[in-house]
């Protein structure tokens, strides 16, 4: 689930007032449920990105940038050497050889150095001879410009640099700084904080959840301000909801069918004609023999809430907050399923597979037989979408690869 705490720019609510109320009112406020196409609708009708920052450039990789950024200077600003050697006016060196070496005053350069006045050329050291302490002598002759970097080069004064709506990485960050540029305005990152509803009975319990889902939230561009265990009750979750300072709550277990699944009615006092509440119908929202899981809820806006399937809308509300493309972050390819894959029909399931030989992939044990294990164990995973039973052997599939987001 999750809530964020400051108002959110958000446009006109999809859903009827009357729909949201019978989500957030009746006793059991998760009976309504919606597809994941629709989930990922609503969160893209309902969010826009965040507000404006001016970041320090060394700060801002993996940042939305908001505007144009031209060049306020030429880059280079000034003729410089490409490879360490010798400044030497190039005009000098005609009939420069083996046999007829030419002396030069020795004015040493390395690669990035401005060229002195009066040169216009650089002699590599290789084509260089030491002649005495302060003068050289020039086997080859070289032509004007020859190893150096022009002025201008690179950029002309209010050429383009990077453009709007680029992502920032290691290589425009390199380029900015090289021209001159110290700070610039982003989308800044979602500020997010991670509420683990313990289990009744913790006893030797240990959170796994809140340090992967942070991990995740890290990936897609948000920041964790706070991931803390909420005690099982109405009164805990709310309260820990309330907290300002962030723009999303994820909200991790507690919200499911039991009769201790207290974080939809925590919502419910909270809900308001601009609410946004729900949930997303999946595989674990069945009660299973001797457990319980849930996929949880979401709300998002900052004075209502939306509804997220953790895997995926989740990621792509908090990517929509950040300014990113709210696709998923993998690379996909198309390749062979060695066997069936088998999926409950009216529910969207993610699917591990493993590679085998050449471009085939075998299914792993689903995430609800083997949990985190299958992701573990998997190159990949397989959406199968919810009017599907699968993807038969030998079928062509989409598979969107670990690591290689």
């Amino acid at each position: 689930m999750l809530a964020c705490s400051r108002q959110v720019v958000s446009k006109s609510d999809p859903l009827p007032v009357d729909g949201l109320r019978e989500m957030v009112e009746p006793a059991n406020p998760f009976l309504n449920r919606h597809s994941l196409e629709a989930a990922t609708a609503w969160v893209d009708e309902a969010l826009d990105a965040l507000d404006r920052q001016d970041a320090p450039l060394r700060t801002a990789r993996g940042l939305m940038l908001l505007e144009d950024i031209r060049a306020i200077q030429p880059i280079p600003a000034e003729d410089r050497a490409a490879v360490d050697g010798f400044a030497v006016q190039a005009s000098a060196s005609l009939g420069a050889s083996v046999y007829n070496p030419i002396r030069f005053p020795s004015i040493a350069v390395a690669g990035g150095d401005a060229l002195p006045a009066g040169t216009d050329a650089v002699v590599p050291r290789e084509l260089a001879e030491p002649n005495g302490e302060s003068h050289i002598e020039v086997v080859e002759a070289v032509a004007a410009a020859d190893n150096v970097e022009r002025q201008g080069a690179v950029a002309t004064i209010e050429a383009t640099l990077v453009r709007a709506g680029t992502r920032l990485a290691a290589r425009h960050i390199g380029l900015l700084l090289m021209a001159g540029i110290s700070r610039v305005a982003v989308v800044r990152r979602p500020r997010v904080r991670v509420l683990i509803i313990k289990p009744t009975k913790a006893g030797g319990w240990v959170d796994s959840n809140g340090p992967m889902i942070g991990a995740a939230v890290e990936r897609d561009g948000g920041v964790i301000s706070e991931s803390v265990a909420v005690e099982r009750s109405p009164t805990a979750i709310a309260a820990a909801l309330v907290k300002t300072g962030v723009d999303i709550v994820l909200v991790i277990g507690g919200t499911g069918r039991g009769v201790d699944d207290h974080a939809a009615a925590a919502l419910r006092g909270r809900a308001t004609r601009s609410s946004r509440c729900g949930a997303i119908a999946g595989r674990n929202d069945r009660p299973r023999a001797n457990r319980r899981r849930s996929t949880g809820g979401a709300v998002a806006g900052r004075t209502g809430r939306l509804p997220v399937e953790l895997r995926t809308a989740r990621r792509r509300a908090i990517r929509r907050l950040g300014g990113r493309h709210p696709e998923l972050p993998f690379r996909s390819r198309e390749v062979i399923t060695t066997r069936k894959i088998v999926s409950s029909l009216g529910m969207a399931e993610i699917c591990p597979v493993r590679f085998g030989d050449g471009e085939a992939v075998e299914p792993l044990p689903s995430f609800a037989e083997i949990g985190l294990m299958g992701a573990v164990g998997a190159d990949g995973f397989v959406i199968v979408p919810q009017g599907s039973e699968g993807f038969p052997g030998g079928a062509r599939i989409t598979v969107h690869l670990y690591g290689e987001c």
